[in-house]
């Protein structure tokens, strides 16, 4: 994958975990092969169906001290990964939040109505915490491993995950800086994010990390 391909010469110590969610279209035995040709990638089952699932799966597994999400899709740039990568090394914070929303960001063939619904929802997540952040949903974050094992347990099952994670290091005052980044749609393959499907989840994570963050006061 050419993702691989393009984390293989950076220089930096590094591990890719790629977890395998019940695949049915070949792509663990694609991922097998990426194996043989590069030693730092690793590859874990997820034990339970579900985005939320593959993702506590696969923080479990990571052995180095920084842990980055990233989309297979080619959604998410490289050259935002070394910029995290820096920045949270150099910086000693929690995470990095990149946002697609910034002025020196550039974002690409976003589907007008996703595009739309994300602007208020963020915005609407912005008022509640009073935080001006304006991409908590973005899934391209980078986080210190412990920081991140702090926040457990997570109770989102699909792509709220990527919600409640940031709300919850917010939530309990914990140290991040936000930069900008690129996003590119995906142009091959078909997105199983679903917004009927998960606008009542989203609700529920946001309910439930707003109480969170009352209690902790």
């Amino acid at each position: 994958m050419i993702i691989t391909e393009k984390l293989s010469k950076l220089n930096i110590e590094k591990e890719l975990c790629f977890v395998d969610d019940f695949s049915s279209d070949r792509s663990f035995e694609k991922i097998l092969k990426l194996k043989d040709n590069f030693d730092f990638v690793k590859i874990i089952k997820n034990k339970k169906p579900g985005l939320g699932s593959a993702i506590n799966e696969g923080i479990k597994n990571v052995n180095k001290e920084f842990t980055c999400i990233m989309m297979c899709d080619g959604s998410d740039h490289i050259s935002d990964l070394e910029r995290y990568y820096e920045t949270i090394n150099s910086k000693n914070y929690d995470a990095v939040f990149g946002s697609r929303f910034f002025k020196e960001s550039t974002i690409l063939n976003y589907p007008l109505q996703k595009l739309i619904l994300n602007r208020i929802f963020n915005f609407f997540v912005s008022l509640l915490f009073f935080n001006s952040f304006n991409d908590y949903t973005n899934a391209f974050k980078i986080y210190k491993t412990t920081s991140l094992n702090q926040l457990k347990p997570f109770v989102s099952e699909s792509f709220n995950i990527f919600l409640e994670i940031p709300l919850k290091i917010i939530s309990r005052k914990m140290t991040y800086e936000k930069i900008s980044i690129s996003w590119t749609g995906r142009e091959k393959g078909l997105s199983k994010f679903r917004i009927k499907e998960l606008r009542s989840k989203y609700l529920f994570t946001l309910l439930y990390c707003l109480l969170e963050k009352i209690l902790i006061k």
